[in-house]
């Protein structure tokens, strides 16, 4: 093995990147919990990922996938690229569930949100700017680097929540 082979867990998720410059890692960050949302659907069925956590809420792993499907457009392509792209879905988060909509047609949207923002960002600086096109903080300049941690931060957290998910609908843990 050489220096520059990616290294992969043995459940095939990327191992971050130990060094380098600061944007391979940042992104390396971001594939690995990638990687993890999709291992935690890995093996369910549409019923298994609308079953929710525990009463009241009605978080379910379809419902954290089309949310973080919305969050890959909104960063990269509305604030980042400052693209006015609309929600995918009937709401801005994305939780809202469908009942026409399986886990396979959620991933696959989210998989062309991830790959769209992955073209986005290519060949760019952690300097590069967008700004924030709504919200409380709208018309914040934002820089790439502020994006990417923003997105690791979001998705282990809901990695955590997909980790409690996981564990009431099958027993499965130590993803």
């Amino acid at each position: 093995m050489t220096d520059d082979t990616p290294l992969t867990l043995p459940d095939g998720r990327p191992v971050p990147l130990m060094t380098g410059a600061e944007l391979p890692v940042l992104e390396s960050w971001l594939a690995f919990h990638r990687a993890t949302l999709e291992l935690k659907c890995a093996g369910l069925d549409d019923r298994q990922v609308r079953r929710p956590s525990a009463e009241p809420s009605g978080l379910t792993l379809l419902g954290l996938v089309q949310h973080l499907a919305e969050v890959e457009r909104n960063w990269f392509q509305r604030a980042f690229a400052g693209l006015d792209v609309p929600p995918l879905f009937e709401e801005e988060t994305g939780y809202t569930l469908d009942p026409g909509r399986g886990l396979d047609e959620a991933l696959a949207v989210w998989r062309r949100e991830v790959a769209r923002g992955r073209e986005l960002i290519a060949g760019r600086s952690p300097e590069d700017t967008g700004r924030i096109p709504d919200g409380p903080m709208a018309g914040l300049e934002v820089s790439l680097r502020w994006v990417l941690v923003h997105l690791i931060e979001e998705y282990a957290r809901h990695n955590g929540h997909a980790d409690i998910l996981r564990e009431r609908i099958d027993g499965m843990t130590g993803v």
